[in-house]
């Protein structure tokens, strides 16, 4: 299974970028040995649309163009589930082994994703009720993603 994150937004270079490209090569390393096929991550411009929905539909058009053909569709929005790391790495392990081509993770823009993109997501997660920069939100998910890579691994970085 290969991962796939696509961010409205970029990160510029700094501290939060080498972060986030800290994590995935992380996670490149350990996740080749459990079938993971790599993780690759989509950066699209914000919409400079004057409202929000167009702003939104824009976005979600930009998303789409995107999304491979036979995907899991996993939303991070702030409405979302809060899930411990276990149970996000035994989801990823149950996509993998179910044969799921790819997953991919949508980080929406500062409007949030569209109703079409929540309503397709197999799941919706969010870190916690804070609302938090997209910057952010991005090394968290990396660093999610790496944690669950360990878990399914038995490695002891996560200490649970």
């Amino acid at each position: 299974m290969r991962l796939v994150v696509i961010c409205i937004g970029r990160l510029k270079q700094g501290p939060e970028r080498e972060l986030a490209e800290r994590y995935r090569e992380r996670f490149e390393d350990i996740g080749r040995k459990l079938g993971f096929r790599g993780l690759d991550i989509h950066e699209i411009a914000e919409s400079r649309a004057r409202d929000t929905a167009a702003r939104i539909a824009e976005e979600a058009a930009a998303i789409s163009a995107l999304l491979p053909e036979k995907h899991a569709l996993v939303a991070l929005d702030e409405r979302g589930k809060s899930i411990d790391s276990a149970t996000f790495a035994r989801q990823l392990g149950r996509w993998r082994d179910e044969g799921t081509a790819h997953t991919v993770f949508v980080i929406g823009g500062a409007d949030g994703l569209s109703p079409e993109l929540q309503r397709k997501a197999l799941l919706r997660i969010a870190f916690g009720s804070a609302t938090w920069p997209h910057q952010m939100v991005r090394v968290m998910l990396l660093e999610q993603i790496y944690r669950a890579a360990t878990i399914l691994a038995g490695h002891p970085y996560h200490r649970a």
